[in-house]
């Protein structure tokens, strides 16, 4: 193999008589840098979009849930909420009411979400926010943008809001008239307007946790679940979720709650995100194979260029399967190479653009951020590079076993004498 590895780097980078060899070879080293830094630089930027998508959603919702596995309600104790933050690298744990509710105005009524969360996540809210004034009161809300100028409501407007349960319990006090004081329908006025995500702007409203368990008809300790949170600087990935379904495994809830990631709620755009990027993936790889398909013309041309040393090779007591391994590993070197190249120029490019925000957004006024968000992760780097590198060695199958047939041939022979 010692050996193989020394005549291929001879044969990559000896000079060669035909100058096409050279140009081929250049194109292929060219398009496997191009494609592997291109590849990566888009699937960084998708990674940036995904991860400020996730960011955003993370202002109302949490990166973890505790959730009822049936109904829509649980029972939420000191002791619960106490035993949770007390799990390794959770730094809250809030619960939270959040339904379905009919929000009406003289003009017109629209179906929207009401979140109703305590007052530490209300702070935390307004911290990550950069909001001096609270959202809302414990009586009254704060409405999405969207939703508001849909609905035309400003600050100040009397509201009602109530459960659509609210229209089947009306029913039953017909015939059931203990009902009846449980009908009021609540009346609030909006606080303030928000705008933090397209999601939450279009259909929430926020309010109280108390408030919105009056809403959404729940008694007393009920709640929707638990919103929870990592401390600061602790990534909420897979080992903190880990960390959750650990406890919960050994809790005596475990048959009746579970834990939901911000994942699996929003399932359906952070699939169509995931999606992207692969198909990113799978249609910019074909650069790539292209690029290493004409290092099998390089290679095919090196061995018949090489003819004379293969037969010299031969009469040293060369075998078929050495002259194979010299084109594969000189194939393999080409691939290594442009994607080690690619490999850097792509980091460099992203980080350049992390620190200085060098290529800006078409509109800054249409966006919250000014430039392409960036996120490198390594796995993307990793997978990458293995493609890569494995294309060149599979295209330098072919070209390989014809340099061994040329070098074994009789006819090579009679050329040499």
């Amino acid at each position: 193999m010692k050996t193989a590895l020394w005549i291929a780097r001879r044969f990559s980078f000896a000079r060669k008589r035909f100058r096409v060899i050279n140009i081929i070879s250049a194109i292929s080293l060219a398009g496997i840098v191009l494609g592997v830094s291109t590849l990566l630089v888009v699937m960084s930027v998708l990674n940036g979009f995904q991860k400020l998508a996730r960011d955003l959603f993370i202002t109302i919702d949490s990166p973890a849930q505790i959730v009822p596995l049936a109904g829509r309600t649980m029972k939420v104790s000191d002791n619960i909420l106490q035993s949770l933050r007390a799990i390794e690298g959770v730094g809250s744990a809030e619960p939270f009411a959040e339904g379905e509710a009919i929000m009406a105005t003289r003009e017109k009524s629209e179906l929207v979400m009401v979140k109703g969360i305590s007052e530490t996540a209300h702070h935390r809210l307004m911290r990550q926010t950069h909001t001096p004034r609270p959202f809302f009161t414990s009586e009254t809300i704060a409405v999405g943008e969207l939703l508001a100028y849909r609905t035309n409501l400003y600050p100040f407007r009397e509201v009602k809001i109530f459960s659509p349960e609210l229209i089947s319990l009306g029913l039953e006090s017909l015939s059931e008239p203990y009902l009846i004081p449980m009908l009021a329908i609540p009346e609030t006025s909006v606080s303030s307007l928000f705008s933090l995500q397209k999601v939450f702007d279009d259909r929430y409203v926020l309010t109280s946790s108390l408030f919105g368990q009056k809403i959404l008809l729940m008694g007393q300790g009920e709640y929707s679940g638990i919103d929870i949170r990592g401390k600061e600087g602790v990534l909420s990935g897979d080992a903190f979720t880990g960390n959750l379904r650990e406890w919960l495994a050994c809790s005596p809830l475990k048959t009746s709650v579970k834990v939901r990631t911000l994942e699996e709620k929003y399932n359906n755009i952070f699939a169509v995100m995931q999606l992207e990027k692969w198909v990113s993936f799978s249609v910019l790889m074909l650069i790539i194979l292209v690029a290493a398909l004409s290092l099998t013309g390089a290679l095919a041309m090196t061995a018949i260029d090489k003819q004379r040393e293969l037969f010299y090779l031969r009469c040293l007591g060369m075998e078929k399967p050495q002259f194979m391994a010299i084109f594969i590993i000189q194939g393999g070197m080409t691939g290594i190479a442009g994607t080690a190249a690619g490999t850097i120029i792509a980091w460099s490019l992203c980080t350049l653009q992390q620190l200085y925000g060098m290529v800006q957004l078409p509109s800054k006024s249409a966006f919250i951020i000014q430039a392409y968000p960036v996120n490198m992760q390594a796995g993307d780097f990793i997978a990458v590079s293995i493609t890569a590198i494995l294309l060149c060695f599979l295209v330098s199958l072919y070209p390989a076993r014809k340099a061994a047939l040329i070098a074994t041939s009789r006819s090579l022979d009679l050329k040499t004498n």
